[in-house]
């Protein structure tokens, strides 16, 4: 009989990250489906890696977004004045 092996969201998200990929909530959520971008960051924090962020509009965001799959905000809303954290991992 075969083993049987789940998916994990959060794997996915920290092979991503590992791999030189940057993320914010938005991605994590849609993309990923990991409901707690925060808890996975401390937990590669806590096992030394160092994670760094910064403020992006989310219009980076959602145009990285859309490489994998269809995000479209509401036609009024100002993506190019909305700042997001995105996150990455930096290779010391």
């Amino acid at each position: 009989m075969s083993k049987k092996t789940s998916f994990k969201p959060k794997d996915a998200l920290t092979e991503h990250l590992l791999s030189g990929g940057e993320i914010s909530l938005i991605e994590s959520q849609v993309i990923f489906g990991v409901q707690n971008l925060n808890a996975e960051l401390t937990r590669l924090r806590n096992s030394g890696f160092f994670v760094k962020s910064k403020r992006v509009s989310m219009a980076k965001v959602i145009r990285r977004a859309n490489e994998t799959c269809t995000v479209k905000p509401p036609s009024r809303l100002p993506v190019r004045e909305i700042l997001v954290t995105e996150y990455w991992v930096e290779n010391v």
